[in-house]
């Protein structure tokens, strides 16, 4: 059993964004919570109250106990007093990784523990064929997409088999098929009896296992359904909540096709490819042609080479090799560094100012700072302008890239996984933004695993798998019927 008694929390030289407000929460052993709700309402902070990381990492002020089984004080002892009984998966997993291979952080858990050689072995064997990840092994962790170092976060704390299990939105990189995966993984710990608490903006995966769902709004605990209640709740009461979809839902785009407006110019990219220094061919494109103006949806399985693609359309890889052209002119690399904006899958690595107006001035070629803070109501960051980026939560610190990105004049803007770790509601306003930008002209790529906002914004796709483009297209009944069969949309 998991109690948090009057828990309050603010983070220190925070603004309040994640905080938590005299909070009371009983979880019994081997129970399946769902932690939900709006970007930054505090589902990560409960995480890391249960975990043990506050207060022993983040500092803050805190008050109230986190107790399991009624006699452990989990903010009162060291981590390494709870480190074998409560595993993590972080949102972000290379903050949890301490190797360069696959193979020694799957080991470096039960190393660390002493334990012998050949348990060690069959527990990585076991791993590795329960969470299909034969194919990672051997691999340097450098060279992970950023849903296979998911995976191999997702293994390394499986290898030490703990009784408490806590994920921080475990999908916001993954892709359909590792989604699947991912949700078996999780039905066999419940099935073996394990504690699960998941924060999750992605849903519907969870339909079936979530015993009970916690709904939080500003740090406080707004309601707990059980799963039969929150599975009967009404889809426009869930998204006036900021909450993506339980259930299943079919991909049916925003607006009519008759509505797109995509430029007749094109991007064109020929005999198109990139290796890496060991010689391996990642990316291999004859021949693509991509409408100016449009709003691609760049999508594919995880690993298939979509941010390979991408890095190179954006004249980031040195040793990307083949012809790029826009409206009927060549671009060398460094034109298309001066061309491009890129928004990356891990948005810590663009944030460096020390607030979040800041970050978005100093995307501007003419830095105005009523124009930023514009950008910033579009995005509901506004009451953050004077915060650290670092104290933001996961969803906001995107937003703010996102800022930067639509505070930019560059002609193509590319965005890697921008709705990763939003709800419904902010996913929404970056459609809005996404399609304005579109009509001001820009193209935009967007890599993404989000059939929600491809539905919502994107009028053009590119799919690539094995680093090679499999088809492209616009909206259509013959992309329709694929994309539904890539995100396994079957209906009711």
């Amino acid at each position: 059993m998991i109690e948090l008694e009057n828990i309050s929390f603010r983070y220190k030289g925070g603004s309040g964004t994640g905080g938590l407000e005299n909070m009371n929460l009983t979880i019994e052993s081997g129970e399946t919570i769902l932690l939900t709700g709006e970007s930054g309402c505090g589902k990560t902070t409960v995480t890391r109250l249960i975990n043990g990381l506050i207060p022993n990492y983040f500092d803050g002020n805190l008050s109230g106990r986190v107790v399991i089984d009624g006699t452990l004080a989990v903010n009162e002892v060291p981590l390494y007093t709870t480190a074998e009984r409560i595993g993590s998966v972080f949102q972000n997993p290379r903050s949890q990784f301490f190797n360069v291979d696959t193979d020694s952080e799957l080991a470096f858990g039960c190393e660390n523990l002493g334990m012998p050689e050949a348990e060690i072995a069959d527990r990585m064997e076991k791993t590795v064929r329960e969470f299909a990840i034969e194919r990672l092994m051997g691999r340097s962790i450098f060279q992970l997409s950023g849903g296979e170092k998911q995976k191999i976060a997702c293994a390394s704390v499986r290898m030490l088999h703990p009784d408490i299990y806590v994920f921080d939105e475990p999908s916001s990189n993954l892709d359909i098929s590792s989604i699947r995966e991912l949700r078996e993984c999780i039905r066999r710990l419940k099935e073996d009896g394990k504690t699960l608490i998941i924060a999750e903006h992605r849903l519907s995966y969870l339909r079936g296992l979530a015993d009970r769902v916690v709904y939080m709004k500003s740090g406080r605990i707004s309601r707990i359904y059980t799963a039969d209640e929150f599975e009967k709740l009404d889809v426009a009461k869930a998204q006036e909540m900021g909450l993506r979809p339980y259930g299943k839902k079919e991909l049916v785009p925003a607006r009519r096709e008759a509505e797109t407006k995509i430029g007749r110019s094109m991007v064109r990219l020929s005999d198109y490819s990139f290796s890496y220094a060991s010689g391996k061919e990642v990316l291999h494109i004859s021949r693509c042609e991509i409408p100016m103006g449009s709003i691609t949806a760049v999508i594919g399985n995880n690993g298939a080479g979509k941010s390979t693609f991408v890095r190179c359309l954006c004249g980031l890889e040195k040793k990307c090799r083949g012809t790029v052209e826009i409206n009927g002119e060549l671009r060398k690399r460094q034109r298309c560094l001066s061309n491009c904006y890129l928004v990356m899958q891990d948005v810590n690595h663009q944030l460096f100012t020390e607030s979040v107006l800041d970050e978005v001035l100093i995307s501007m070629k003419h830095p105005n700072e009523e124009t930023a803070c514009a950008i910033l109501r579009s995005l509901d960051l506004y009451d953050f302008k004077d915060t650290h980026p670092m104290a933001l939560s996961g969803g906001q610190k995107q937003r703010t890239a996102i800022a930067g990105a639509l505070a930019s004049e560059k002609q193509i803007i590319v965005f890697d996984e921008p709705t990763s770790g939003l709800d419904y509601r902010h996913m929404k306003e970056v459609a809005e933004n996404l399609r304005k930008l579109s009509a001001l002209g820009k193209t935009l790529f967007i890599v993404t695993h989000d059939p929600e906002l491809i539905a919502e914004c994107c009028n053009y796709f590119v799919f690539i798998e094995k680093g090679k483009v499999l088809w492209s297209d616009g909206w259509n009944q013959i992309s329709w019927e694929r994309l539904q069969r890539f995100f396994a949309f079957e209906g009711d």
